[in-house]
């Protein structure tokens, strides 16, 4: 492949070696060529419709693209630093295979409208990836939630158990951090979906061009309207970095708690082996590697947020060499989110939930103290008395080690002549759970049919298929 840059006519010195190891990006970037030729097939055949090429050459030049396409496919590809990148490389090839006539494909437009473009493209197949990935988590996790809609456990404020849940509503909290990171990364994919293509440098180009044209033929949904954003915005590529943070920190959260929940201290969940390790040194060690893992590697998501955001934050318009940064923390982002997704995906379904475990733990910890505070509002009692009267009671519990069901009605009465023995009703968990018979609620017919909204919801808005 011939290795003189495009741009040596102005130079009269060959690039210097160190210069030309850390300006490349070719060893990170070369990952776009598809979508680096999917726009160069478009802006070629586009050329040909407004009369800057002749049909003979867009098709020498189509076939050409298609042919290093199927090169790079099957590992044949000569990769170049000093061509600089993954235009460049292409380029290069495509004149070597074709001749002078290859030479014509870059009439009209710039790297710098080209980059901007393969990289929305990349991230708008990456977006429809994850999206897939993302529904068959929510998939799982509302099937364990329809699993075990009636079973009871506590809920945790300050990580105290503070009232009954079942497992099947902890679920659903799950669920609709997920939908929400469902719906960030549509609405991002609108506002990516737009084409820089034709901006050239930054001020558009002289020849008769029809962007409207090379969008539709590329999927987007219109040309970007000024040249000289198209080329300098890296907004679209933050705004996906900032929804896989929330969608990343969302994991791991769900991830602290399944390694909560499957220590010995908890015991509520059991994760299959085939997601766990073993120590090197104590053989009765079962880890939570890949919970830990995830929860680990929502840090670096985190940082390309703020490593993209540092990279903007100065700039002035329009294009800046410093953007070729931001494809490595972009690239990153979109593995290890579509990672996390897929163990994740495999590890919840294989989940052990060990119902008699959290009943015992929904019991302690006098769960139901509201449940009595509320019983005394209906009979009358003022809210803020009935607090102090359920604190006494809840005082009585822990010094005589008793559960508030097994204080006696006397001794109920001493504190408020207002509690009947109807009372032991709502101290159970299941009187607890059923209680909370709401839109919202933990009562299990509430999480049924919270479950079956969120089928519904799902089959609306999930994107089909993905790659």
């Amino acid at each position: 492949m011939a290795k003189q840059k495009p741009w040596s006519g102005r130079f009269t010195e060959p690039t210097d070696a160190a210069v030309e190891a850390f300006t490349a990006s070719v060893d990170f970037d070369r990952r776009l060529y598809v979508y680096d030729i999917m726009g160069s097939i478009a802006h070629a055949q586009m050329l040909a419709k407004v009369g800057v090429l002749t049909k003979k050459e867009c098709d020498a030049i189509v076939r050409g693209l298609k042919e290093i396409e199927a090169e790079i496919d099957a590992g044949k590809f000569d990769w170049s630093v000093a061509l600089e990148d993954v235009h460049m490389n292409i380029e290069a090839r495509l004149i070597q295979r074709i001749g002078e006539v290859g030479k014509k494909l870059h009439t009209g437009r710039s790297r710098n409208d080209q980059v901007a473009t393969d990289l929305r493209l990349y991230l708008r197949d990456g977006i429809d990836v994850v999206s897939h990935g993302l529904g068959q988590l929510q998939q799982a996790i509302l099937d364990i939630a329809e699993r075990e809609a009636a079973t009871p456990m506590p809920g945790f404020t300050h990580l105290q158990v503070a009232q009954p849940i079942t497992f099947g509503h902890h679920m659903l909290a799950w669920f609709e951090m997920l939908a929400r990171d469902a719906q960030r990364l549509q609405d991002c994919r609108k506002r990516m979906n737009i084409m820089p293509l034709g901006a050239a440098a930054l001020a558009g180009t002289s020849f008769p061009i029809d962007r409207a044209w090379t969008a539709k033929l590329l999927g987007f949904d219109s040309p970007a309207e000024n040249s000289l954003d198209a080329v300098s915005d890296r907004d679209f590529a933050i705004e996906f970095v900032a929804a896989a943070a929330l969608l990343m920190t969302h994991l791991s959260r769900m991830s602290e708690e399944l390694v909560l929940w499957s220590s010995s201290q908890f015991g509520f969940v059991e994760l299959s082996d085939a997601y766990c390790t073993g120590s090197s040194i104590m053989p009765q060690k079962k880890n939570p590697d890949v919970p830990e893992l995830v929860r680990g590697k929502t840090g670096r998501v985190n940082g390309h947020l703020v490593a993209l955001l540092t990279l903007m934050k100065a700039q002035p318009l329009a294009y800046n060499k410093d953007n070729q940064e931001d494809k490595e923390p972009v690239f990153d982002t979109l593995d290890t989110m579509l990672g996390s997704l897929r163990v994740f995906a495999g590890m919840i379904p294989s989940m052990k939930v060990r119902r008699d475990q959290l009943l015992r733990a929904a019991v302690m910890g006098h769960a139901t103290a509201t449940d009595l505070a509320d019983y005394l509002v209906r009979q009358g009692v003022a809210f803020r008395d009935a607090h102090e009267i359920v604190g006494k009671a809840v005082r009585l519990a822990i010094d005589t080690d008793r559960d508030l069901s097994q204080i006696d009605l006397d001794e109920y009465k001493k504190l408020s002549p207002a509690i009947g023995k109807d009372v032991y009703g709502v101290l159970t968990v299941e009187g607890s759970l059923k209680a909370r018979n709401h839109l919202g609620g933990t009562a299990p017919s509430q999480v049924k049919a919270a479950i079956k909204r969120a089928r519904q919801r799902m089959q609306r808005s999930m994107p089909k298929g993905g790659k």
